[in-house]
């Protein structure tokens, strides 16, 4: 179900018809010079990108119409588009027999309604491109094209390829060899290498990008440009009907080598690895503070022409960077990268793996993140809130910087925004000087900023000397930032919503927005216990009237109400079987009581969080008798439970396996007590 459309349009998907793929030569032979660097600037302020690797066409437009656009990325890339060769591994994409638009991922037709279905929500698309080589092989490809290594009907024969036929293998140090010599190592299949010094093959290339162009592509991830020529690159370039186009190109530094990333940087951007090598060194064992200095001072490439990330499809399989599996770590990291005002950010997510070859699951059809192997990093709430926070502080540098000398550290963007992390073992507990306006900001870690005002989660007072005080937890951060103002508005401007339901109470979520507003984003925001049978939520809205509002189950079922959204107005609103009513509907003196756990932790694939503690409702502290949390909105796991009022109770989390394996976090046992009416909010973090 897509939030912020009509209830007519939230279930009906056109796919666009467009023109047949052609691919005419340019007239023009000549090559112009290298044009200027370009940078994501066409998207305004909002420059992080989404890398939503190996999703299918369909699935990437309702994502965009889900969290990217409604988080504030600025981009999405898309896996290679083109027909590659068969196969279930993930380098399949990455070995293309045609410039067709057709494969696992769909076809030309998803294709262009994915980029319109992204351009309407605000985000650009930039397609992953591999321009210097093709197949290590012969078969018949994803769209029914028959080939052999060096012939491509219609496309490329064999003088159209480099002569060397022999792998690069490990001979990084000579030029001549990685870039006319085919990619592979030596005793595996190599990858036929392109002769990106013919002007047949350029124009074969600039007219698939053309044809990308034409159908709305923003820009392109330029694959492996250390294997091409800068010269042909500008050539290609200069060939296109949109030269102007942003393009991120991938070129590993490596000591010694005979190709620079630096040699590509009149082609547009590049990606600076060094960046991503050095967060994984630092968030895994060396201080924090050594991070005062970060960016262009450790050698790196200018910052206003570098993509940086914590990890993409490469790194976090050969461990060159964190991975999803690193936790808290991998988390910080982003929440650095995002914070800092080094490169063009981009977030790597894509699916949980046990082998480097493993590919996409559930055919690459993502029909709800969390689920079926898919790990959606870039919609954590730890990172997601990130996007707006990036936005929000775009153009200003650091300001008050802070470190404890060790892994706490904090510092400001301008007025505009303020991150603390902290990657000690317990909390740190300081007064931090900031240099934001006086005012009452939503820590977007923990909590969503609420249309028109207000926050889920905890905020903190500024005062008019830029000064709040603050507790940060082991492992943990709090961020705050200018578009995420946290205080109640007016008091007339909120709705209570009552919904009735006969399931577990803690797995309902309210999506809502004032008419004509922006519509809360997936998984929604989490229902609290009412009374028998009811839960509720109040929203602050602030001067905003006409509330529209859908509930979602958190694992993808939605309450439908007859294909249309339910419309709340304000004042205490009632939601049962499809019947809006106003006033609580809870009998006077009859109040649910109960507690609610959410606990961000991570897993690896085959574990599940549980919960369990010293009264026989959470087990009696027996890990076999341990209550399993709801993952959908990983990697924060909730769980509601009812307890009698008064009820006083130690807990703790476990993981178990698949083969029932159980790790128990650190530290003491966590203590709650059911209040007299009402549910505790538990929200914790996972004790390493």
């Amino acid at each position: 179900m897509t939030i912020g459309l009509t209830a007519a349009s939230r279930r009906t998907t056109a796919l666009l018809a467009s023109a047949a793929l052609t691919f005419g030569l340019t007239s023009a032979l000549t090559v112009s010079a290298p044009p200027a660097a370009a940078s994501p600037s066409a998207n305004g302020a909002k420059k992080v990108t989404a890398v939503l690797f190996e999703w299918n066409f369909d699935s990437i437009a309702r994502e965009c119409t889900r969290t990217l656009g409604p988080k504030g990325y600025g981009f999405v890339q898309v896996s290679p588009p083109q027909e590659r060769v068969q196969g279930s591994a993930w380098w399949t994409a990455y070995q293309p027999v045609s410039y067709k638009v057709q494969g696992p991922l769909g076809d030309r037709a998803a294709f262009k309604n994915m980029v319109d279905t992204c351009h309407g929500a605000g985000v650009e698309v930039i397609a992953d491109t591999v321009l210097n080589h093709m197949t290590s092989g012969s078969g018949t490809g994803t769209a029914g094209t028959r080939y052999g290594k060096y012939d491509y009907p219609g496309v490329y024969s064999d003088g159209d390829f480099h002569g060397c036929r022999r792998p690069i293998g490990s001979n990084y140090g000579d030029r001549y060899n990685v870039q006319e010599c085919e990619l592979g190592e030596a005793g595996n299949p190599s990858l036929a290498d392109l002769d990106t010094g013919s002007e047949y093959v350029r124009g074969r290339i600039a007219g698939y990008l053309d044809d990308l162009t034409s159908l709305g592509v923003d820009g392109f991830r330029v694959d492996a440009v250390k294997h091409v020529p800068a010269r042909d690159l500008a050539a290609i370039r200069s060939r296109l009907s949109d030269p102007d186009a942003y393009w991120i190109q991938e070129a590993i530094f490596g000591a010694g080598e005979a190709v620079s990333p630096t040699e590509y940087l009149g082609n547009g951007d590049v990606q600076e690895f060094r960046y991503t090598t050095d967060l994984k060194r630092i968030f895994t064992g060396e201080k924090l503070s050594y991070l005062k200095n970060f960016g262009e001072a450790w050698g790196y490439m200018p910052s206003g022409q570098s993509g940086s990330m914590v990890a993409n499809h490469d790194t976090e399989r050969n461990g060159n960077s964190l991975n999803y599996r690193d936790g808290a770590k991998y988390t910080l990291a982003h929440v650095f990268m995002l914070a800092h005002p080094y490169g063009t950010p981009s977030v790597h997510s894509g699916y949980e793996f046990g082998s480097r070859d493993d590919g996409a699951p559930h055919g690459h059809d993502v029909t709800a993140c969390f689920s079926d192997g898919w790990s959606c990093q870039h919609a954590w709430r730890q990172i997601a809130n990130m996007v707006a926070f990036r936005n929000a502080a775009e153009g200003t540098g650091i300001t008050n910087w802070w470190d404890d000398g060790d892994n706490a550290i904090a510092f400001g963007r301008g007025d505009k925004a303020f991150v603390a992390l902290n990657r000690e073992a317990g909390g740190i507990t300081r007064t931090f000087q900031t240099s934001l306006p006086a005012g009452t900001y939503c820590d977007v870690q923990h909590g969503d900023p609420v249309p028109g005002g207000g926050c889920t989660g905890p905020t903190y007072a500024v005062g008019s000397d830029g000064r709040f005080t603050a507790t940060v937890g082991g492992n943990d951060a709090i961020a705050l930032h200018v578009g995420a103002i946290g205080g109640d508005r007016a008091t007339d401007g909120t709705a209570t919503v009552y919904y009735s339901t006969d399931k577990n109470w803690s797995a309902y979520r309210l999506h809502y927005a004032p008419t004509g507003g922006t519509w809360t984003t997936s998984p929604g925001v989490a229902m609290e216990a009412a009374c028998a049978g009811w839960v509720k939520k109040s929203v602050v809205l602030g001067s905003a009237t006409g509330l529209k509002a859908a509930f979602n189950n958190g694992s993808g079922t939605w309450d439908d109400n007859n294909g249309a959204d339910y419309s709340l107005g304000s004042g205490d609103v009632t939601v049962k079987g499809g019947v809006v009513a106003t006033g609580n509907p809870c009998p006077a003196g009859q109040t649910r009581t109960g507690a609610s756990f959410a606990v961000t932790a991570t897993t690896v694939p085959g574990q599940n969080v549980y919960v369990v503690g010293d009264v026989p409702a959470l087990g009696s502290w027996s890990p076999a008798a341990a209550l399993k949390l709801d993952p959908s909105g990983y990697p924060v796991w909730k769980l509601g439970l009812d307890l009698p009022a008064g009820t006083a109770f130690a807990y703790k989390y476990v993981r178990k396996d698949a083969a029932g394996n159980v790790t128990w976090e650190s530290g003491a046992n966590r203590t709650a007590t059911v209040p007299a009416e009402g549910s505790a909010s538990l929200t914790d973090t996972w004790r390493d």
